[in-house]
């Protein structure tokens, strides 16, 4: 299975042979109503914003238990350890010490974007599993290593795009194949906020509504600014940098990883096509004129060349709209109730015109209930089954790269002003 594992769940289950011992390696498929038998042992390297909603909820599953929080500044740490739900939990500001614990199973991996590649490589190459948070990386060099690494080692890795939970996406991406709407010729998602002046986007301190200011000088005194640091250029310690690192290039892909990423997983989710062919991309600063360098306004248009589909994201950070997922065809159309990561439900409409003066909207011809689908596993729970089963979770590091070579198509367009295409022969953006 794994290098420096222990047990080895695979070589368990294939010896032990018995139903009983099946039941007691995996949970049902809904998540189990007592205390695991063998709840996977985790490990939490990060639990700022996205970190903190992750450990909360392992550390309240009966499938997991939280054996280590690591963090390098010390009021996030502490408040990973509070909800880790375990009084023997362990403390750790080097990530490499949890690496180094024969028994942690897996990690979860939600630092800053710049340190996901050699966090997930050193994981993997530690014996361990890896449930990583979106986006994946920053560069297609990167991802490639990440993926062979994963590949190498037999390891299991789970991306966190958690609107592949949903049944709703694949029924949808059901009804599609079965022709209900004609041949798809469009897709459209996108992102949309509107803050006040004085709460902007992304500007937040250590909460997505969190804006009040901590002081600069106890921040510095209870983080480890060279660990936080790490791979990217060293300077002077930013408190900017710190708290917001979303809006600089120097930590993550901005738009791209933080939002792109989610609603074009979800396209993927629904279609199943891969990566796109071609992508424009254009993106400005038009509200938020402040230091940050990944603009507030990012539209990526992506052509599927083979399908005659394209496939347009809009993030806007100045707009209170929001733009569910809607997949147009030559027939009719299906449109979700909510942005990617919790779109669970659609209806499906014929093509006739969505408002004509007088006439009262259009009744969709089909509604999907989420109460009628078969239940399947959280996200994450859906990555303990892996663990247990040594079996692909929906997100793998094959989906992990689809997920990364189409938002960094939009950033190397953005960059570079002009439209990228997928060498799918080299794997590159040319």
């Amino acid at each position: 299975m794994k290098k420096n594992s222990g047990v080895n769940r695979r070589d368990f289950l294939k010896n032990a042979g018995t139903a009983a011992a099946m039941m007691a390696a995996a949970p049902s498929i809904t998540g189990a109503a007592e205390p695991a038998a063998d709840p996977v042992r985790l490990a939490h390297i990060g639990t700022g914003v996205r970190g903190w909603d992750l450990i909360k909820y392992t550390g309240a599953h009966k499938g997991a238990k939280v054996m280590a929080v690591c963090d390098v500044y010390k009021p996030h740490l502490q408040r990973g350890l509070e909800a880790s739900n375990n009084p023997g939990v362990k403390a750790i500001t080097d990530y490499h010490d949890v690496l180094a614990d024969p028994n942690i199973e897996a990690v979860v991996i939600a630092t800053p974007d710049h340190w996901h590649e050699q966090m997930l490589i050193d994981a993997v190459n530690a014996g361990k599993d890896v449930y990583c948070e979106k986006g994946w990386t920053t560069s297609i060099a990167a991802a490639k290593r990440m993926r062979e690494a994963v590949k190498k080692q037999g390891a299991i890795m789970q991306l966190g795009h958690q609107g592949r939970q949903w049944p709703a996406a694949a029924a949808g991406g059901d009804l599609i194949r079965a022709d209900r709407i004609g041949p798809l010729t469009f897709v459209k998602v996108g992102r949309y906020f509107n803050a006040s002046p004085d709460r902007p986007v992304w500007r937040w301190y250590g909460n997505y509504t969190w804006y009040d200011h901590p002081d600069p000088k106890q921040v510095l005194a209870d983080l480890d600014w060279a660990k936080w640091l790490g791979p990217a250029p060293a300077i002077d310690f930013n408190e900017r940098h710190f708290w917001h690192w979303r809006c600089y290039w120097q930590y993550g892909t901005g738009q791209a990883g933080d939002l792109l990423s989610h609603e074009m997983d979800y396209v993927q989710t629904v279609l199943g096509w891969g990566i796109p062919d071609t992508c424009a991309c254009a993106g400005l600063n038009a509200f938020w004129k402040d230091d940050r360098e990944t603009p507030d306004t990012w539209l990526a248009t992506y052509q599927f060349e083979s399908h005659d589909c394209t496939a347009i994201f809009e993030g806007i950070m100045n707009s209170n709209r929001m733009q569910t997922p809607e997949f147009v065809g030559r027939q009719g159309r299906i449109i979700y109730n909510g942005i990617g990561q919790d779109a669970s439900r659609y209806e499906l409409y014929p093509d006739v015109p969505a408002w004509r003066m007088g006439d009262a909207p259009p009744e969709p011809a089909e509604r999907f209930d989420p109460a009628a689908a078969p239940p399947q596993p959280t996200h994450m729970e859906d990555f303990f089954n892996a663990v247990r089963t040594r079996k692909p979770p929906r997100c793998n590091e094959d989906e992990a790269f689809i997920e990364a070579a189409t938002l960094l198509m939009s950033v190397e367009s953005y960059k570079q002003k002009r439209q990228v295409r997928w060498d799918r022969e080299r794997e590159e953006i040319v």
